[in-house]
């Protein structure tokens, strides 16, 4: 075989010494490419590797496929808090701030106090719920001083000693001893709603008295914001600590105008963090925004992980969206495609014994995504073409070329 001159390559890190061997026609016992059986040269466009030298390189092959077409687009996105997940937790009364006990960033647990109001409602429910179970102590006595009448007037009519006037009577007033319990109890319950209402259920916490308001959250999570401040006077409905769930998270991505198209709700988008490239995570799309931002052309696209993400919040990231599957089309890998100049060529494989035929097919390409390119026509559905070692191929074949093409 002619050897031909050192044509400078464009070096691949983990390539570069078979890249080297072949294209400067170096030792050919480690990297054993070699010609068709029965001793005739091979066609420029056709190589034949040895197993060894299929080993060196660390070819692989795939298989081209008629597949529905998925688009596909790359951006960065961050990580953020679920909208859902926040809890606005704001004054149930009228009052004045005493204490608050938290602070941005602190974790909290579902029912743990945040703030203290001091105000005349706690006053009024307190003395309110006992009074109520005055009452209730009161009812108590008179129906079972009524029970007990209403039997011993039963007794007594039985033995002929009592009217069946004075029974009815004794059986209406037992009656109306029952109604005034269950009004009694009713109120204690209201009453004592009301203070759980305003003070929450469990102990006082430190610096706390019983005439204070106590502001608990309802969810476990982490405080984002804090408008509470000691000593100003609130109304009801003010705002007063936000809380999260930081377990919580939905992908935030902003996508050019032309690359959402394809995109809808329930497409599957690919992540990884930025400081953690090699992990993948997958989430779903949620939702698209109706609308383009006017600024900067793109459309957000949120989508909620399938996982618990062990992510922060305001992580950074980068993602791969997915579209919905469209018209079939015949697709190869994307790192099956090589370009030699204006060309574009695959490397279609053939067995022949332990040897591995490499052919360069040129082929146009239409579409593209992050890991498969759509073939118009150059190969059919079904055959193999190169996938990794394809650049070694594209460097044996520059070399017999010549070393023509980039």
């Amino acid at each position: 075989m002619t050897m031909h001159a050192c044509t400078p390559l464009k070096p691949l890190p983990y390539l570069f010494p078979v890249l080297l061997l072949m294209a400067c026609g170096g030792n050919t016992a480690q990297v054993p490419v070699t010609e068709h059986a029965g001793g005739t040269e091979s066609p420029v466009d056709t190589m034949t590797f040895s197993a060894e030298a299929a080993r060196i390189a660390d070819i692989t092959t795939d298989t081209v496929r008629t597949l529905p077409w998925q688009a596909s687009v790359t951006a960065p996105g961050r990580l953020m808090l679920d909208p859902s997940a926040f809890e606005s937790i704001g004054s149930i009364t009228e009052g004045r701030i005493t204490h608050v006990t938290v602070r941005v960033g602190d974790r909290v647990t579902a029912g743990q106090t945040l703030v203290m109001i001091h105000s005349h409602e706690i006053m009024d429910a307190r003395s309110g719920l006992l009074r109520a179970k005055a009452r209730l102590d009161a009812a108590i006595a008179e129906r079972d001083l009524a029970n007990t009448s209403a039997a011993r007037a039963q007794r007594l009519f039985d033995a002929r000693a009592l009217s069946r006037a004075e029974l009815e009577r004794a059986a209406v007033a037992e009656r109306v001893a029952r109604a005034g319990y269950d009004e009694a109890t009713a109120e204690r319950d209201r009453a004592a709603a009301l203070v759980e209402h305003l003070a929450g259920t469990g102990p006082l916490p430190t610096g706390a008295d019983e005439h204070d308001v106590l502001i608990r959250t309802p969810i476990s999570g982490v405080v984002t914001e804090r408008i509470a401040q000691p000593g100003s006077v609130v109304l009801p409905g003010m705002p007063l600590v936000t809380v999260g769930d930081p377990r919580r998270l939905q992908l935030q991505l902003h996508l050019a105008e032309n690359a959402a198209t394809g995109i809808d709700v329930g497409s599957v988008v690919r992540y990884a963090l930025s400081d953690a490239p090699s992990v993948t995570h997958t989430a779903r799309v949620t939702r698209i925004a109706p609308t383009i931002d006017t600024l900067t052309r793109t459309v957000e696209v949120v989508a909620r992980p399938e996982a618990v993400s062990p992510a922060r919040a305001e992580s950074f990231v980068q993602a791969q969206v997915l579209g919905q599957g469209t018209k079939p089309a015949l697709v190869v890998p994307i790192g099956a495609i090589q370009a030699i100049g204006s060309e574009m060529v695959v490397f279609v494989a053939e067995y022949r014994g332990v040897d591995l035929v490499l052919r360069a097919a040129t082929v146009q390409v239409g579409r593209r995504s992050v890991d498969r390119a759509e073939v118009i026509h150059g190969v059919s559905s079904g055959a193999l073409v190169v996938v990794r070692g394809a650049a070694i191929a594209k460097a044996e074949l520059m070399r017999r070329r010549g070393g023509l093409g980039d």
